[in-house]
């Protein structure tokens, strides 16, 4: 079903501020694109699955000393949905109430009056995309030149 319905068949609205805290509070989980398509959307799904592996393989990284490939592949795919689930928020938060409502209250003729809060939420959204964005880089990089540095020390000896 497109639509949640409640016990009297009637279409439930989808309002854009609960969407928007969803997808700030609980970046990853797909709980956002639930709300919004419902439990048959193949994308939350995927995106719950891949934040359990992310963790995982963060898991598996601090198990190993950060040696683990299967670790690092693990802990991407837990990145990239919480990314992702905060790049939609943004998307999705800042769609004009007029398109939102087109899209996902057209059957029910429900009005969206974003205010204030939705825009909170997509700052923090950007703000909290942005560091998680720029430490998974460092990470990375770090690790990468850690390993180049200890390949160089066995070459030399």
């Amino acid at each position: 079903m497109r639509f949640i319905q409640n016990q009297y068949n009637e279409v439930m609205p989808k309002n854009k501020l609960l969407f928007c805290a969803l997808g700030l509070l609980l970046p990853g989980s797909g709980l956002n694109v639930f709300y919004l398509k419902g439990l048959s959307n193949l994308w939350a799904w995927l995106h719950m699955l891949s934040l359990f592996l992310g963790i995982l393989g963060v898991k598996l990284l601090i198990a190993s000393d950060m040696s683990v490939a299967l670790g690092w592949v693990f802990a991407a795919l837990g990145f990239i949905s919480i990314e992702a689930s905060l790049l939609t928020t943004i998307v999705y938060g800042l769609r004009p109430d007029e398109k939102w409502d087109a899209q996902f209250n057209s059957d029910n003729g429900y009005q969206n009056q974003s205010g204030w809060l939705v825009i909170i939420c997509v700052i923090a959204s950007l703000m909290i995309g942005a560091a998680v964005l720029m430490s998974g880089l460092a990470i990375a990089f770090e690790q990468h030149f850690i390993s180049q540095f200890e390949a160089a020390r066995k070459i030399s000896q």
